[in-house]
């Protein structure tokens, strides 16, 4: 009813050719150009005058005055109106009406399959004329006008299906039109097409709108294939759009979840690089982005930066960040922002010192007062070196009065960080008196930080445990680290080992096994290592040496293969290889101490031999290559090999311990040089309950010593090894780095 009365108010003149259109739409004819009139004027403009005069009609008139001229067009072109354009302007008609229904069902009767072969073959063969400079050749069977026209139909049909919420099919169509022109043209498309606003407008949207419909439809696969289709073929895109797909598809392979394969590149160069997963190739594009923006070929996108660094940060590389970050112009990024970004990217790769300082120009300026981010950032790695631990209470102060009445929470992870900065303290001074003060002020604080959380905050119930366990108030720790476990749903290997040490210096070894053996089921393999080595020790503590020695040839075996993974190609974060070699390292050590236990000298020479692979200069190496002269009887041999360890590692404290206990042995040196190696041990580890024990040895022997002082010494030694773990409660600061959460 609306066509008819459409024609009906254009006037008989045209009502008689729209008829034949629709006619023809109908029985699939041809009308010819000698059916229409002979005279130039436009079809669009011929009777406008006798037409409406009322504005609410002139809105559908400018539509129709549209369609009509195209129509004009396609007829002066070809000569005929086919099926297929008649169909693409009345749907165009519909869809431009609102009408998105009605349209569809004009669309879907386009024969697509037919209209997409006259497509190749005349792209085909105008490209061929245009790159011979002939005419002689046959012409296309189709104008570039109907090429647009009729793909301009393919497009509108696909907007229509995504209006009426069917993306999959949708997609489908949009692919068409790519197949289309990739197919036409396989070395991408020619200037003498592109000329061809129309047709350049159509393929730019649909190459925009295809991976977006495969996204609605969930199928992100299609989607990542159609945006490495989109960027790799030769399109013609502006610069604006390429740099829009580019950052799409960065965005989609970093937060998808979607495994992408590798890209299949046809046009690879050799030795060029290919990415070989998402971040991967995210990282790509967003470099690509950012030297796009270097050589002001786009503007400036502050959230380029926000996914690069996200990107190169869960791949564990900071300091490619960081010199992003350095190379970009000034004024782009902020300068707090820029130093803070540098700071956590060298504090992520263990450059500490070069962290504290980006942070320390930040602080010292006047111009930047609200720094809580950064003053929490500084105290944490003030925190890891003694000699920065003052400093680091500044800045945990500083960060508590900014954050007072404030934010609870973050006020809360102040006071546990400055609860840690005291309790590194009290390791470092000479005074029992002060020592005991500094570790009360801690556990203080430490509750007091637990007392403010809002939220639950698992790195505060872990310091909280921890700090207790460290002092020996054993019930209270394992309660607390108990909770944690709860809290963190048993997902944190650290938790599992503080729980199972706490419990080994409860002397409850079987329990403590049970919770490792827990841990083990739920966790990867590659996560594993600090498990294993903490059952080892356990199954030593009970006497189970065998169990232990394969508990400890299986770690072995785990780490090795994880160190080949990573040498063909899976690059790890320098963080865990240099974890990986540590723990690969002591795991050396302590099968060759239980071998030396055992007497089995060969063996215990062999893993001392591997170890010295990894790391030649090591002070623990040392230390159980005197174990095993001392165990055969070569004193000398072993005294050397402690001075080796004290040379590479002066406040190695077990290798002062043994000096000690070899010098005493041997009576060649006086009892003060012997009692200055067993107090500096006592000085660096108060809870080395060795150490206490063979200072009260000395003071025994020792006529000048009051029996006084040999009593204390057996008592605190007596204590110390009552409460002692299988292994220190406090990790290596490299697995702690690696499990913190």
């Amino acid at each position: 009813m609306r066509l008819k009365n459409w024609i009906k108010r254009r006037g008989p003149g045209i009502r008689g050719r729209l008829w034949k259109m629709m006619k023809c739409i109908r029985s699939g004819e041809q009308l010819r150009l000698d059916d229409m009139a002979s005279s130039s004027e436009s079809l669009a403009t011929r009777d406008y005058s006798a037409s409406y005069s009322s504005r609410a009609a002139e809105a559908d008139i400018k539509i129709e005055n549209s369609n009509i001229e195209e129509a004009e067009s396609s007829l002066r072109e070809s000569g005929y109106l086919n099926y297929e354009e008649a169909r693409a302007l009345l749907g165009r008609l519909e869809y431009q009406k609102g009408n998105i229904e009605g349209a569809l069902h004009v669309f879907e009767g386009i024969d697509i399959a037919s209209v997409t072969s006259k497509i190749k073959v005349s792209l085909s063969r105008r490209c061929e004329q245009n790159r011979r400079r002939s005419q002689s050749d046959a012409a296309p069977p189709m104008s570039m006008h109907a090429i647009s026209l009729l793909l301009e139909a393919i497009y509108l049909k696909v907007k229509s299906l995504q209006g009426l919420g069917r993306f999959e099919e949708a997609a489908r169509s949009c692919k068409v039109i790519l197949d289309t022109l990739e197919s036409a043209l396989p070395e991408g498309i020619p200037e003498s097409v592109s000329a061809d606003w129309k047709l350049q407008d159509i393929l730019n949207k649909a190459v925009e709108l295809l991976p977006e419909l495969w996204k609605l439809a969930g199928s992100l696969q299609e989607a990542i294939l159609s945006y490495r289709r989109a960027l790799l073929y030769n399109w013609n895109l502006n610069m604006e759009t390429t740099a829009k797909l580019e950052k799409e598809f960065a965005v989609l392979l970093l937060y998808s979840g979607c495994d992408a394969s590798p890209p299949n590149l046809r046009s690879q160069v050799d030795g060029s690089f290919v990415p070989r997963n998402n971040i991967e190739e995210a990282i790509l594009l967003l470099l690509v982005l950012l030297r796009k923006f270097a050589a002001k070929k786009i503007e400036w996108d502050p959230t380029i930066m926000y996914h690069l660094s996200f990107a190169l940060s869960v791949s564990g590389e900071q300091r490619a960040l960081a010199h992003q970050v350095e190379e970009l112009l000034p004024g782009i990024m902020e300068r707090r922002e820029r130093y803070s970004i540098l700071a956590l990217c060298y504090h992520g790769e263990g450059e500490q010192m070069i962290a504290l300082n980006l942070l320390r120009n930040l602080l010292n300026n006047r111009e930047n007062p609200d720094c809580v981010l950064e003053l929490l950032l500084a105290s944490k790695i003030c925190a890891t070196n003694m000699i920065c631990v003052d400093e680091g209470i500044t800045y945990a102060c500083k960060a508590l009065s900014k954050l007072r009445g404030r934010c609870d929470q973050m006020a809360s992870v102040a006071n546990c960080l400055q609860g840690i900065l005291l309790s590194t303290q009290s390791r470092s001074v000479a005074s029992d008196t002060e020592r005991i003060s500094k570790q009360s002020e801690a556990l203080e604080v430490l509750e007091s930080a637990e007392k403010m959380m809002r939220e639950r905050d698992p790195s505060i119930i872990f310091h909280l445990s921890l700090e207790n366990a460290e002092q020996r108030k054993l019930d209270t720790a394992l309660y607390h680290a108990k909770q944690l476990l709860k809290l963190e749903a048993g997902s944190n290997v650290r938790s599992y080992i503080l729980v199972a040490r706490i419990l080994s210096a409860q002397k409850q070894f079987v329990d403590a096994e049970n919770v490792i053996n827990a841990a083990l089921d739920q966790t990867g393999k590659w996560d594993q290592g600090e498990l294993l080595r903490t059952k080892a020790k356990l199954q030593i503590a009970q006497g189970k040496l065998q169990n232990a020695i394969d508990t400890y040839i299986y770690l072995l075996a785990i780490v090795q293969v994880r160190t080949k993974s990573s040498g063909s190609g899976k690059k790890l974060p320098k963080n865990r290889r240099n974890s990986d070699r540590s723990l690969e390292m002591e795991t050396w050590h302590d099968l060759a101490n239980l071998y030396t236990s055992l007497s089995k000298w060969r063996d215990a020479e062999a893993c001392l031999s591997k170890s010295k692979i990894i790391s030649p200069y090591s002070a623990s190496r040392w230390h159980s290559t005197g174990l095993l002269y001392e165990a055969k009887g070569l004193h000398q041999e072993a005294l050397k090999a402690f001075r080796a360890a004290l040379d590479v590692e002066p406040n190695h404290v077990p290798s002062l311990v043994s000096t000690a206990c070899i010098l005493r042995r041997l009576g060649s040196q006086s009892i003060p040089i012997i009692r200055s190696f067993l107090t500096d041990a006592i000085r660096l580890d108060k809870t080395n309950h060795s150490a206490w024990y063979n200072l009260g040895l000395l003071y025994k022997t020792d006529v000048s010593a009051s029996a006084l002082e040999a009593v204390e010494c057996f008592e605190a030694a007596a204590f110390l090894e009552d409460s002692a773990p299988v292994e220190s409660f406090r990790l290596r600061p490299d697995l702690e780095a690696h499990f913190a959460p």
